[in-house]
């Protein structure tokens, strides 16, 4: 499955960070690893470009996912690692937050041979301030993993009849950057965005990190899907 071309914020139309069409019709639970060639600024399904400085975004790859959370920045060398899981597989839950603990337990398996300190899942609902839920990685919400009580992977779902879509990221340099983005950021949403990445979890090996997700929670169709514009 290939990925469709960024557009740009000057499009009154912006393209989706999938084709869903084809994803919702794969019939085998899928594992994909993508790759990203530039920053990319992601939105969340019901957000608007308004939210944007235009001036400030400039010619920065734009896409749109489906599914909950919100404004989110994504940048080379990020895990980032998404599942398809058909609904017709043992692993399918009708249980959103079921669904998003199963991720984030993958995880955190993976994570607690790699990293030094306590990993722990949040197995609670949603919590964080409501107008700073404009991005992620601002909150805490099910599923989601932390390394000393701060933020490493961040979670999201979209879910149809067919089977059920999870994000996840892990980001390879800090991207409280998005706050700048926004025509009018929330106050102390800067000291919310605090997240861990690659470098903070001293991770030397990403790539053998992937590759013991891979194998944890399978089997899975893998996919390496590079995103370009």
């Amino acid at each position: 499955m290939g990925a469709v071309l960024a557009s740009r914020l000057v499009s009154s139309e912006v393209e989706e960070l999938y084709d869903y069409n084809v994803v919702r019709s794969l019939s085998e639970p899928t594992m994909f690893v993508v790759r990203l060639g530039e920053p990319t600024l992601v939105l969340g399904s019901s957000q608007s470009v308004k939210i944007l400085d235009r001036n400030k975004v400039g010619s920065l790859a734009l896409r749109r996912r489906r599914g909950g959370g919100g404004l989110v920045l994504l940048q080379p060398d990020d895990l980032w690692v998404d599942w398809w899981i058909p609904a017709a597989d043992a692993r399918w839950s009708p249980d959103v937050r079921a669904s998003s603990l199963l991720v984030g337990g993958w995880w955190h398996e993976v994570l607690t041979k790699h990293v030094e300190g306590d990993v722990s899942t949040h197995e609670g609902a949603l919590e964080g301030e409501e107008a700073h839920r404009v991005v992620c990685f601002a909150g805490r919400g099910p599923g989601e993993v932390f390394v000393d009580g701060r933020k490493a992977v961040g979670l999201a779902q979209w879910r149809v009849r067919e089977g059920i879509f999870l994000t996840s990221v892990l980001h390879a340099s800090p991207s409280i950057s998005v706050v700048d983005l926004l025509v009018d950021p929330p106050a102390g949403l800067k000291e919310a965005m605090d997240h861990h990445v690659t470098t903070s979890l001293a991770i030397d090996d990403p790539e053998g990190l992937l590759a013991e997700l891979r194998q944890t929670g399978g089997p899975w169709l893998e996919r390496q899907l590079f995103l370009t514009t």
